[in-house]
């Protein structure tokens, strides 16, 4: 099964569908990616703003939830950025100034301070 994130248009993914993987075969039997957003914009009367999104993160470095972006810069889905200080790595995760301390304590981020608080415990 394939799976497509439908996008606003702000490119933020408000819903993810699933598409049987026949509705994606051209005329060689090869999966295509145009077939399936042509197969929704069918199914969907007439909505054209969709990405195929992989389950596995094989593309698109991330798999589109709901309130996710697709950023075509990048040609990435990436989650909501989590605070202002962070910002995205090669793979589209959002990372920390600093990193967490590996100590096996349990810690926040502090935005206020851009650093990392032990959790009171």
């Amino acid at each position: 099964m394939a799976h497509f994130a439908k996008l606003d248009e702000n490119n933020i993914v408000i819903e993810v569908n699933v598409v049987h993987n026949n509705e994606l075969l051209d005329e060689n039997g090869n999966e295509s990616e145009e077939k399936g957003i042509q197969f929704l914009i069918n199914w969907s009367g007439g909505y054209s703003n969709w990405k195929q999104t992989s389950y596995n993160r094989n593309f698109r470095k991330n798999y589109a939830g709901v309130g996710y972006t697709y950023r075509p810069d990048i040609d990435a889905f990436t989650s909501p950025q989590p605070f202002p200080s962070w910002t995205l790595d090669a793979n589209a995760q959002w990372q920390a100034p600093t990193a967490m301390p590996t100590d096996g304590k349990m810690y926040s981020w502090d935005e206020a301070t851009t650093a990392w608080v032990l959790n009171d415990a």
